[in-house]
């Protein structure tokens, strides 16, 4: 049987516990065993910068992790998201995944896929698509790296809004339905269009919008723990990891 492709995101490493990045690391592992390649849809770490060679060090096992997927011959395909789309050189060369700061077309079992982190896309974020315009412009990115590492990801970190999503996201929802009506008219316009997969919702989805086509979302590593598997042929899966107990 042909090895399916795994699909996950929103695992915001650096500001989830340090077991969700052990339980990570265990799910990598599952994918060097049983994938035909990886796809993360953006935002796996909570930010991301690489300032030259200087980039965040707290990141080093998944990141050897998935060099250790390259390595095996197991593509990686990594979306950047509104925390970590900042990626570059780095991640391409030294890591050797694919980073990708904008929407692309690519194949997942067999078939065309159209995938987005899904931050700024339909009718929702206004105000986020304003700012994303700004901060992805290359006189705010030239202006960060100005900034001394540790001052950046202090700042960045004081910003963030990801550890009060572990608890409560009043917004999950309708954030979640604007990227799902964005993705449902993808499809609908293009019928070269098999899949249309984003993140950012935070919300597990897969919905099956015209015979055979698929919204997909694969949810977080926040409070869902969730991934997609896609395999030539069949339906796309949705499967929660199974977290061992602590060793006490």
């Amino acid at each position: 049987m042909d090895r399916p492709d795994y699909i996950a995101s929103d695992v915001h490493l650096g500001a989830v516990p340090r077991e969700t990045e052990t339980e990570f690391l265990a799910f990598l592992e599952h994918v060097g065993a049983h994938a035909r390649s990886l796809l993360i849809v953006g935002d796996l770490f909570d930010f991301w910068f690489e300032y030259g060679p200087v980039v965040p060090g707290k990141h080093f096992r998944v990141l050897a992790a998935l060099r250790e997927l390259v390595d095996a011959g197991i593509p990686v395909t990594l979306m950047g998201g509104n925390h970590d789309a900042w990626g570059g050189r780095f991640l391409r060369e030294e890591v050797g995944v694919a980073f990708h700061a904008d929407p692309i077309e690519m194949e997942l079992g067999g078939r065309l896929a159209l995938v987005a982190h899904g931050d700024g896309v339909g009718r929702g974020d206004l105000k986020y698509r304003a700012l994303k315009a700004v901060i992805r412009s290359r006189p705010a990115i030239l202006g960060f790296r100005l900034l001394h590492p540790e001052l950046g990801m202090r700042l960045a970190g004081a910003v963030s809004t990801t550890e009060h999503k572990v608890e409560n996201d009043d917004r999950a929802r309708s954030r979640a339905e604007f990227i799902a009506e964005w993705a449902r008219e993808r499809l609908r316009q293009d019928p070269r269009l098999s899949f249309v997969v984003c993140g950012h919702a935070h919300l597990p989805a897969l919905e099956e919008v015209e015979p055979g086509r698929y919204y997909i979302n694969s949810g977080d590593w926040i409070r869902n723990d969730s991934y997609v598997t896609v395999r030539p042929g069949e339906a796309p899966e949705m499967h929660r990891w199974v977290r061992q107990p602590a060793r006490s």
